[in-house]
């Protein structure tokens, strides 16, 4: 097992930005809500505490607080905006409500050199109300700001620091730096956090849950069911059976490259299902997403439990299941965060479910799960292709789902895929100025929108397509694609021009937040 560092969740909307920063070192971290266990936050790897920010002040009724046993560990601890906060108060300090706030870039002055910050003056990245007015008895102040006497402090002899800046964000200078200083050399973690650690880790994890039983693996036909079901074979051979559900909700050719890729590793253990007809049947009439979530998601288990009812009996499911899917369905952090939808593979399924879930990639980011699968030796164009939602162009179709529909997003996906191909530019780039290219996800949605429009010299009434491409990292926050004019142009008149019913192609130019990357 790594060296872990353990992130605690104070609400902040950075918390998943350090845990990124931390997992391009090479190092294991995880994200725990403040109030976890002992047991949960503390174990034989455990090589440090980072407390996250938080949009609560520490006065506040049921605001979240530092535990006795974080103290009491003596591990390093770094605190954060919030998490400076309420280290500060816990430890004795004074936090007062400041009638001049700090948001946005400011100019910090740290004076002379210490373990942790880059000596100078630097611009960080501020967003706090509240602020330090005294230290706690041993700390010393490290650096100064506007609108902060103390904006950062260290209590060096017990490794414990605060900033009320946060490093995580990129505004911050030398934000980078201040957390490789933390983990690598104060809590001296190793950074062994690779994608052949990962491998090797799940597959003796996968190993000691299942024994000697037998797994069903969901294979739904995107990156992430694909490397569970590489994982949970290298894992435990031949007792592993996989089950493709065709839903009629998949992109075009699909099915058929899963038979391709899977039958030679699977053999008779590869199970195709085709229940489009059914899936269009229960979708019939239904235009709210969540309700095409939940009726997906338990037509998948129904569907599943139908092709394996005659097979030996398996005690585990599989699922590719990942770390953004865990977050955006129930959140990490406080327990009043909001769901921001639901996934059929986290929140949605039937109660009545019979199988013990395995989910291997359950802690792991979209980037980490792409170098698995280029490890495990998966097609490169299978571990690089577009990420595809579980329930698939439903949630790109708003309002009623029918095979019509389902046909014309379909056919506009394909073709925004093959030009985005065609140019380079399905991956990003970052040239040595830091410009962004290319696009991280590209999809074609269907509006329930129909538009005047002329073709041919005559009226037309027809559907309009929205295409949609991000650029993102982690896939927890994602900018809008900057995709060239004249690719746009180009789709947009194939579209129009191959696409049946369609008169008609915008282009989404939000973020996330305040948007979601899909749709629905």
């Amino acid at each position: 097992m790594s060296d872990r560092i353990v992130i605690l969740d104070f609400g902040s909307q950075y918390t998943q930005l350090i845990g990124r920063r931390i997992r391009d070192m090479h190092v294991y971290c995880e994200l725990l809500p403040w109030h976890a266990k002992k047991e949960e936050a503390l174990d034989s790897h455990t090589r440090g505490i980072i407390l996250s920010g938080g949009p609560q002040s520490i006065y506040a009724e049921g605001a979240p607080y530092i535990q006795d046993y974080l103290i009491e560990s003596g591990l390093p601890i770094l605190g954060i905006c919030y998490g400076m906060q309420a280290l500060t108060y816990k430890l004795g300090g004074e936090v007062l409500q400041s009638t001049e706030h700090e948001y946005g870039l400011t100019e910090l002055d740290v004076p002379a050199a210490n373990p942790l910050l880059h000596e100078g003056k630097q611009i960080v990245w501020m967003s706090h109300g509240d602020h330090v007015t005294k230290l706690p008895a041993g700390f010393t102040c490290l650096a100064t700001s506007p609108n902060s006497p103390y904006a950062a402090m260290m209590d060096e002899p017990n490794k414990r620091f605060g900033l009320q800046f946060h490093p995580e964000v990129h505004h911050t200078q030398y934000g980078e730096e201040i957390l490789r200083n933390f983990v690598l050399k104060i809590c001296d973690c190793q950074p062994g956090w690779t994608s052949s650690s990962i491998i090797e880790e799940s597959i003796a994890a996968i190993r000691t849950q299942v024994g000697e039983g037998r797994v069903l693996s969901a294979l739904s036909g995107g990156v992430d069911s694909a490397i569970t079901t590489s994982l949970v074979q290298k894992a435990i051979g031949d007792r592993v059976t996989a089950v493709f559900i065709n839903t009629g909700l998949m992109r075009q050719g699909e099915p058929e490259e899963i038979e391709r890729v899977f039958r030679p590793i699977l053999g008779d253990h590869l199970i195709m299902v085709d229940a489009s007809q059914r899936y269009f049947a229960r979708l019939s009439g239904i235009t709210d997403p969540e309700e095409k979530r939940k009726i997906i998601g338990e037509s998948f288990i129904r569907e599943f439990e139908a092709a394996v009812a005659g097979l030996e009996e398996h005690e585990f499911l599989a699922q590719g299941t990942i770390y953004p899917d865990v977050i955006e369905s129930k959140g990490i952090g406080v327990s009043e965060a909001h769901r921001i939808k639901s996934h059929h593979n986290v929140g949605g399924l039937p109660e009545d479910l019979k199988f013990k879930l395995v989910e291997p990639l359950r802690n792991l980011f979209k980037d980490e799960v792409r170098a698995v699968g280029e490890v495990l030796g998966l097609p490169h164009n299978l571990v690089w292709r577009q990420p595809f939602p579980g329930p698939g162009l439903a949630v790109r179709i708003l309002g009623e789902v029918t095979p019509e529909r389902v046909e014309i997003v379909r056919q506009a996906n394909a073709i925004f895929d093959e030009e985005l191909r065609q140019a380079d530019l399905t991956h990003i780039q970052v040239d040595e100025k830091g410009n962004i290219s290319g696009s991280s996800q590209a999809f074609a949605v269907l509006l329930p929108v129909r538009s005047v429009g002329v073709m041919g010299d005559q009226r037309t009434y027809s559907e309009t397509i929205a295409l949609r491409a991000i650029t993102s990292i982690d896939f927890m926050t994602a900018d809008w694609a900057r995709l060239p004019y004249d690719l746009l142009a180009r789709v947009s008149n194939r579209i129009v021009n191959e696409v049946p019913g369609v008169n008609r192609v915008v282009y989404d130019i939000s973020s996330k937040p305040p948007a979601t990357i899909e749709w629905e």
